[in-house]
């Protein structure tokens, strides 16, 4: 076997990892979207008697925790696919993107309809426990790589 076919044998290889990081990473962005989508749509649960037992009425936005505990892991994930900060960080931009598109300005949106992302306190709380945790996590990313490549990132005191 010649030298030149070992060089572009392992361009090949090299190629269908990257071939597999990206769908990994577009899996985790469809993901991103639909838990987005979940998130808003079973966010006015309440203990009413139609979907949950009746009791007292309570609001039950189980969908916060949800969105605050999936958004870190699946910037984690992304990050694990490539050093780019963009990478980690592109899960958190579909989640927030399709929040906002399903959320606030309601594709389909008719006279009488209820509101998606409820004006109060919930709706608030959804989009501050996705957003924050997953900016937490991207954060953790970036010092991640600021750690690993030293004399790249200088502190700005530093001349």
């Amino acid at each position: 076997m010649h030298p030149s076919d070992h060089q572009n044998n392992a361009a090949t290889v090299g190629g269908h990892r990257t071939g597999w990081r990206v769908v990994f990473l577009l899996l985790l962005c469809v993901e991103a979207a639909a838990l987005a989508v979940l998130e808003t749509m079973f966010l006015p649960l309440r203990f009413d008697g139609t979907l949950l037992p009746r009791l007292g009425d309570w609001p039950f936005p189980i969908t916060i925790v949800v969105a605050a505990v999936t958004t870190p892991l699946l910037v984690s994930w992304a990050a694990s696919l490539s050093e780019r900060v963009f990478t980690a960080a592109l899960p958190l931009i579909v989640w927030f993107g399709t929040l906002m598109v399903f959320g606030y300005f309601e594709p389909g949106y008719a006279a009488g309809s209820p509101v998606l992302l409820l004006q109060d306190w919930r709706g608030l709380l959804l989009l501050a426990g996705g957003a924050l945790t997953g900016a937490v996590a991207v954060g953790a990313v970036m010092a991640r790589n600021a750690a690993n490549r030293p004399g790249l990132y200088e502190t700005a005191g530093i001349q």
